[in-house]
């Protein structure tokens, strides 16, 4: 995967948003990128300097189906997910879960 940039995009959930205050962003990437691949993309993509980089794969989950009346049920597996938690140097930050300008004003 090396020499070209991919395309990483953070997750939405609660979990990412209570480590993004600890300033450690969750990035769902390609299963064949490595550690080096992550941290030159997201330094192109946001502007910030990466210190360390972790991933984690998650294995695909078996799915069973039934194809009806007379067929047999089968079984699948879904996808394998990769995750990479990034962790940025001491005063940046990406702004991943932050509200429109416009929502702000219209709470105060």
């Amino acid at each position: 995967m090396s020499n070209s940039t991919l395309f990483v995009y953070p997750r939405a959930t609660e979990k990412a948003y209570a480590q993004s205050q600890d300033n450690v962003y969750v990035f769902n990437v390609p299963v064949e990128s490595n550690k080096r691949d992550i941290a030159a993309s997201v330094e192109a993509q946001y502007d910030v300097k990466v210190v360390s980089v972790k991933t984690v794969v998650q294995s695909g989950k078996a799915v069973r189906f039934n194809r009806g009346k007379n067929r047999y049920p089968g079984t699948t597996n879904r996808k394998d997910t990769k995750k990479a938690y990034v962790t940025l140097a001491k005063g940046d930050s990406i702004q991943v879960f932050a509200e429109p300008e416009a929502a702000k004003e219209e709470k105060k």
